[in-house]
């Protein structure tokens, strides 16, 4: 291991210390649990990546409907009810 130094808040830091106590194990095992845990989650994209994502598709696909600005909640509600029969009929 290398050995570093981190700066926290007063109230963060007694927090963590908190959080370690419950937990039984020192500061730095929890710190470094989190960060592994952190570290191990998969890539979330960010805001600009989802934007460009989203533009690549952005009238790219026809439906054929006219009024799904207008009806979209409509159409949203159809689509439900055609794929979850037994749900729609849970909330009637």
């Amino acid at each position: 291991m290398v050995r570093t130094q981190i700066q926290f808040d007063k109230e963060d830091l007694e927090a963590l210390r908190r959080i370690a106590a419950e937990e039984g194990v020192s500061l730095s095992e929890l710190v470094r649990r989190e960060m592994k845990r952190k570290i191990a989650e998969p890539h979330r994209p960010s805001r600009e990546e989802l934007w460009e994502r989203a533009s690549k598709v952005i009238g790219k696909y026809r439906s054929g409907v006219t009024d799904l600005g207008r009806r979209h909640d409509d159409y949203f509600v159809e689509a439900i009810e055609a794929c979850k029969p037994s749900l729609t009929r849970r909330r009637s």
